[in-house]
């Protein structure tokens, strides 16, 4: 998939653990993890912009494309 899913480097950069930025966000940690593993389908915008806003960054720290 050409969607790379760097929340685990935003992270460890804030040195932050799932649990924690799941409950901050308000959503579970097995869907956390879902998007995490990057087998997430989708990802809705106001969960993209609660993550932004918990780790202070921008959607592309996040999200990268690389093409195949």
């Amino acid at each position: 998939m050409p969607i790379i899913v760097n929340l685990d480097v935003m992270l460890a950069k804030r040195k932050m653990k799932s649990k924690d930025l799941a409950e901050m966000i308000d959503i579970t940690t097995a869907n956390l993890s879902i998007l995490k593993s990057g087998k997430a389908r989708a990802i809705r915008f106001s969960t993209l912009e609660a993550i932004c806003k918990a780790l202070d960054c921008q959607p592309s720290d996040i999200l990268e494309y690389v093409e195949d």
